[in-house]
Order: C-alpha cells, then structure tokens, then sequence
C-alpha cells in the first residue's frame, strides 16, 4: 500500500531539527531528531500498528529539554513494510535500535517505551549497557505474569462464523474488516471517557499499514517469560516502570512484575488505561523528566 505520506500527516508541535533513514538487510527505517545536547532520549517504537507519532505528546516537551529521538517501526510509518515474519523478530527491531543510535551518534541514551516496544527496549538495556543509561517501560508487554483471561485467547488462524470483543485478533477478521479491529483494539487501548480524538488518531495511523503486515508481526518472535525474566535480572542501568491501573490490553500485573525483576521503581497511574502518555501526558512527561534527571545527577 502507498501512502501520501505529506497528505495525511498531521500538523505537528515541533517539527524535526534531523532526519534520516537506516537500512539493514534492504529494510529501510526511518528516524527523526528534536532538540540538542545531552542526554539524549529514544522513544522506542512500539508494535507496527502504529508509528512514531503515537510519542506526538512526549516529543515537544522532552525536546526544549533533550536531544530525542524517534523511529517508525518496520511496517507503518515511513518505513518499509516487510511481509516476512522474521524481519519483525524482536532481535531484528531492537537491532534498528541500536542502528539508529549509531546513525544518530548517539553514544548514549534514555530508552522510553510503551506496550510491545518493552520487548526491544529489555533486548537494548540488558545486551548493551554500554548504550543504555535509562530505561522507561510504558504499560510493558513483557510476559512475566498473564494478561486478563480473555485477551488474545482465541485462536489466531482459525476462522469464525462470528467475530465479537476479542475474537477479533484473528487473521481472517483481519483481511476482512482490518478498521473494525482496529476501532476495536484502540477502544480497549483507551478505555478512558472522553477518548475520542486518542482513539480516531490511532486509527488512522493503523490504516497506513495493512493487515498483512500485522499478520506477520503476530507469528514473529517474542521475548518468552524465562528469557524475560533473564534478561530483567542482566539490566544495570536504572528503570521506571509506569502502569495503569485500568490497563484493559495487558493488566496491570505485567508492569508490578517487570518493575520487582528489574529491581526498578514502579509508578501506578490511577485510573489510566494501556495509552497512559497518550490520555494523561502532562503526569507522564513530568515523571519520565524527573526520571531522566536523576540519571543526569548520578553520572554528574
């Protein structure tokens, strides 16, 4: 699918000050630099059903203070769109990570990611400390407890005469009626009132992938729970863990768990669903700044 990309975007706070693309392995992926300086803060893509605009409300207010830096994932955005279910391996996406750090001369850097986005992020952080002085874990996807009994329970492959609430993760719903999972998904994501614009935005940044790509990112593979928990009790830098409490994606249990493996220090955000930067962005921005602040005062 071709997308106008210049058509469609919306209008933005702050435009980038960088911009470039990496490739690896004839994908290409496109990164986007906001602000100057030291330290340098990468908001990590989260899963190909959206794209770096998802970090619309984090960029301008991190930016008046740090360098930062932000990449559509394969699959969405103005990267490629492979339909191979290996390139969307999560070694493979954290591996555009670290590309982008080098591209970008970024020695250094805060990760700060949301949902599927933890997966890479805990590849970076517990793989190359050297690269890593942070880490924030937005509502993390990272399978150290189970997620509410009914989502994605249902079988992916196979068809129904009827698709209902979470049945809908299905390849064949999919190909189908792609919008109405998607106006579906989000409408779980945001289970705030009054999130409306958070949902319609989501969307539409859905419909700039297909999915043929989604499913291929579904049978892509994962960070499993006893990797998970290995690689949680490698990480050195520092980690925060933000968890909503009316987390209707993952649960809450997943960011108690990831927050007591990594020895990090957990924020519960009361009433906040799985978007939580998106629906409560002034509390998230401020506790990622304080956060990023006292790695700088350490390492002064």
């Amino acid at each position: 699918m071709i997308v106008d990309q210049a058509a469609r975007e919306q209008t933005r706070a702050r435009d980038p000050d960088d911009a470039g693309y990496v490739e690896r392995n004839g994908v290409r992926v496109f990164w986007e630099r906001y602000g100057e300086g030291e330290p340098t803060v990468m908001l990590v893509p989260t899963w190909s059903i959206v794209h770096s605009r998802v970090w619309k409300l984090q960029i301008p207010y991190l930016a008046r203070h740090y360098r930062v830096i932000t990449f559509d994932p394969r699959g969405n955005g103005k990267s490629d769109r492979p339909i191979e279910a290996s390139a969307y391996d999560e070694r493979e996406l954290a591996a555009d990570a670290l590309t982008v750090l080098d591209a970008t001369e970024t020695e250094r850097a805060v990760l700060v990611s949301f949902s599927l986005g933890a997966h890479r992020a805990l590849l970076l952080a517990a793989g190359h400390p050297n690269r890593v002085s942070g880490a924030v874990f937005i509502c993390p996807s990272i399978p150290l407890a189970p997620r509410p009994s009914d989502q994605f329970s249902y079988p992916f492959e196979e068809p129904f005469d009827t698709y209902h609430g979470w049945a809908k993760v299905n390849r064949h719903y999919w190909l189908v009626d792609f919008r109405g999972f998607l106006e579906f998904f989000f409408s779980q994501m945001f289970t705030e009132p009054h999130s409306t614009k958070q949902i319609e935005d989501c969307v539409g940044w859905g419909l700039e992938t297909t999915p043929e790509v989604l499913i291929a990112t579904a049978h892509a593979a994962q960070v499993k729970k006893d990797e998970a928990r290995a690689l949680s009790s490698q990480i050195a830098p520092p980690v925060l863990v933000l968890q909503g409490t009316e987390d209707a994606i993952e649960g809450s249990a997943r960011g108690i768990a990831l927050a007591q493996a990594t020895r990090g220090k957990l924020v519960l955000l009361e009433g906040s669903g799985h978007g939580a930067h998106a629906r409560d962005p002034v509390r998230v921005n401020l506790l990622i700044r304080d956060f990023v602040e006292s790695i700088a005062r350490r390492a002064a």
